[in-house]
């Protein structure tokens, strides 16, 4: 039998990583690589294939004896009910959701139980970073994703214009509340906002862990990116029906850029001066970006990944908002090639 199992006899984990995995063994590769380095060892791993056609099986294969880990496979379902399907096969007192996507540095699982032994609570969640290896693209798109110019630092920035929601990229829960809310909804989209509502909602306790941050790879270009923004600008809406009363200010922000983009652009062409708004906004990113990242490579591309993030996430908002909130579209009829395919 696999070390890896025995370990997982042994004892039941304080923790359980849980990681939904579609088509990207190479990254699962790298996420557990980087839990083999962590400093606090009191965890298991329980790795979900949620239908693809590249598995990871061979991947996970080679952690056995390194990592308490099982793997399972099952059909295509979304990452929602993945997530669902493998925190009901692990049996830890804490789930921790991370996307396949993300490497954790070797303290992360440290400054978890740091957090919590100073001030329990039923739900948390970290912020992203950008890893020094990142290509100046993927620098670029994690600055688009977490700069107060674009975001409004609602993904755990220390500025911020909302109070933080844990998403589904790093996440933790506490496994009662996570069984008691019933998980992760069946939206293809949008569903880990959905769930962090809920916690609220229920009345949980919920805090941003500062120092608890991963390493986001997110999207290779501007094309893949457009499409998840885009995306997220529609779960906002979806998010709305939902429940009512969370649209805040941040929420319509891109949509609102995107209007003036529009209407800039096109008064433009009659007196260039109106097009001085947008010149200066791009400087504020291409400055912004380039000292953060220390590059100013990252700062052109910043500048492109910024406007691609505000415009996919406003079109996305506005097209969701003309057919659910005007047409009175449901969520599946409307967007359906979308998110269920």
């Amino acid at each position: 039998m696999p070390i890896g199992f025995f370990l997982y006899l042994r004892a039941v984990m304080k923790y359980s990583f849980v990681i939904p995995v579609y088509n990207r063994p190479d990254e699962v590769d790298e996420l557990l690589a980087s839990l083999c380095t962590q400093r606090f060892t009191d965890f298991d791993v329980v790795v979900v294939e949620d239908g693809s056609s590249v598995p990871c099986a061979d991947v996970v294969a080679r952690y056995a004896d390194k990592l308490a880990i099982r793997y399972f496979t099952k059909a295509n379902s979304g990452p929602g009910q993945t997530r669902n399907y493998g925190v009901e096969r692990s049996a830890a007192d804490y789930v921790l959701i991370l996307d396949s996507d993300v490497v954790v540095p070797e303290g992360y699982l440290l400054e978890v139980e740091r957090e919590l032994s100073a001030s329990p609570c039923d739900a948390f969640g970290g912020p992203d970073r950008a890893h020094p290896s990142f290509s100046p693209m993927q620098k670029a798109i994690n600055y688009a994703m977490t700069s107060f110019f674009t975001t409004g630092g609602i993904r755990g920035g220390k500025r911020k214009m909302d109070k933080f929601y844990p998403r589904s990229f790093n996440m933790g829960v506490r496994r009662e509340v996570y069984n008691a809310l019933g998980g992760f909804s069946k939206m293809r989209f949008g569903e880990d906002i959905d769930f962090s509502t809920r916690i609220f909602k229920g009345g949980y306790s919920c805090r941003l862990f500062p120092e608890a941050w991963v390493w986001h790879k997110r999207r290779a270009n501007l094309r893949q990116f457009f499409k998840q923004v885009h995306n997220s600008g529609i779960a906002r809406i979806n998010l709305t029906k939902r429940h009512p009363g969370t649209l805040k200010l941040v929420h319509l922000l891109p949509a609102v850029f995107t209007v003036g983009c529009v209407l800039l652009l096109v008064l433009g062409f009659f007196c260039p001066w109106f097009w001085l708004p947008l010149a200066l906004f791009a400087a504020l990113i291409f400055a912004d970006a380039s000292l953060r990242e220390g590059s100013v490579a990252v700062g052109v591309r910043a500048v492109a990944a910024s406007f691609v993030q505000l415009l996919g996430y406003g079109t996305g908002f506005l097209r969701a908002w003309w057919q659910r909130m005007v047409r009175g579209r449901d969520e599946f009829e409307a967007f359906k090639k979308n998110f269920y395919k």
